[in-house]
C-alpha cells in the first residue's frame, strides 16, 4: 500500500492548509533514544486520538531523504509495510554495497481501527546522518474512518511552532558521542581518595607500631623467665 504524500507547505503559508480536517487537541510526536549524529536510534512515534472522535485506521510516515534505510517494529494491532523509491544515483554503503533505492514511507494500517482516546505507539529503527545542527522532518498522515490528520506543517522563519494547528514531528541530530561516552558513565579520571582515619582519631599507624613494639617486648620478657626458671630447676636438683 502506498498512502498518498502532502507535499509539505510552503514556509509563508505553513499555517494556511487547503484541507477540510478539524484541528487536534494533541499532536503526533517523536521521541528518539538517541539524537547522535550517526547513530543507530529508535524513534518512537505516538497518536494519542483519532480525527475529530473517528477511529484511526492508517498511520503513515514519511521519511527524510537523507534517510535511507529503515526497519519497523511489529505491532500485533497493525500491519506494516515499507514503500520504496528509486535513487536519482545510486551510493555505496558503509559495506560496500551498492544502493539504487530507499524507504520512501512507512505505513502502518490497523488490524481493528484505534478507537478516539486511545493511543498507540510506533517504533523505527534507522540510522541517523552525520550531520549535526540539522533538523529532520517526519511528516505524518494519520487516516481515520471518517477524515484525516495531516501532521505535516512546519514554522516559517521566525515563527512559534506552537503556532501550528497539524505540526509534523522533528528530531534535531545532536554533535556525535565521544568513544567512551556511552561506556562507563559517570566513572571519573581522578586518583582514589586516600583511605579514611579510623575512628579513634589519626595517627592510626603510630599505635599499631607501639602495639608490636609492647608485643615483642613482653614476648621477650616471657622467653627470660623460662630462662631463669630453667635454670633454677636445675640447681635445685643438683641440691
Amino acid at each position: 500500500m502506498h498512502i498518498r504524500r502532502i507535499a509539505l507547505p510552503a514556509a509563508g503559508a505553513a499555517g494556511a492548509l487547503a484541507l477540510a480536517v478539524a484541528p487536534a487537541s494533541a499532536h503526533v510526536t517523536i521521541t528518539p533514544d538517541t539524537t547522535a549524529a550517526g547513530a543507530h536510534a529508535v524513534l518512537t512515534f505516538s497518536a494519542g486520538h483519532g480525527c475529530d472522535g473517528s477511529p484511526t485506521t492508517t498511520v503513515a510516515i514519511d521519511m527524510p531523504d537523507q534517510v535511507y534505510a529503515v526497519t519497523p517494529t511489529r505491532n500485533p494491532y497493525w500491519t506494516v509495510e515499507k514503500v520504496m523509491a528509486d535513487l536519482d544515483e545510486p551510493i555505496t554503503d558503509a559495506h560496500g554495497n551498492e544502493i539504487t533505492e530507499r524507504v520512501d514511507q512507512v505505513v502502518y494500517e490497523a488490524r481493528t481501527p484505534l478507537p478516539d482516546g486511545q493511543r498507540d505507539t510506533f517504533e523505527l529503527s534507522l540510522q541517523l546522518p552525520d550531520a549535526a545542527g540539522e533538523t529532520l522532518v517526519f511528516p505524518v498522515v494519520q487516516t481515520c474512518e471518517e477524515g484525516e490528520n495531516p501532521w505535516i506543517e512546519t514554522p516559517a522563519e521566525g515563527q512559534d511552532p506552537e503556532e501550528l494547528e497539524f505540526p509534523a514531528p522533528t528530531v534535531t541530530i545532536t554533535e556525535a558521542e565521544a568513544e567512551g561516552d556511552s561506556h562507563g558513565a559517570g566513572a571519573s579520571d581522578e586518583e582514589p581518595a586516600e583511605p579514611a582515619a579510623s575512628a579513634e582519631g589519626t595517627g592510626g599507624d603510630e599505635e599499631d607500631e607501639d602495639g608490636n613494639g609492647l608485643a615483642l617486648a613482653g614476648l621477650g620478657t616471657g622467653v627470660a623467665g623460662i630462662v631463669v626458671g630453667g635454670i633454677a630447676l636445675a640447681r635445685s636438683r643438683k641440691a
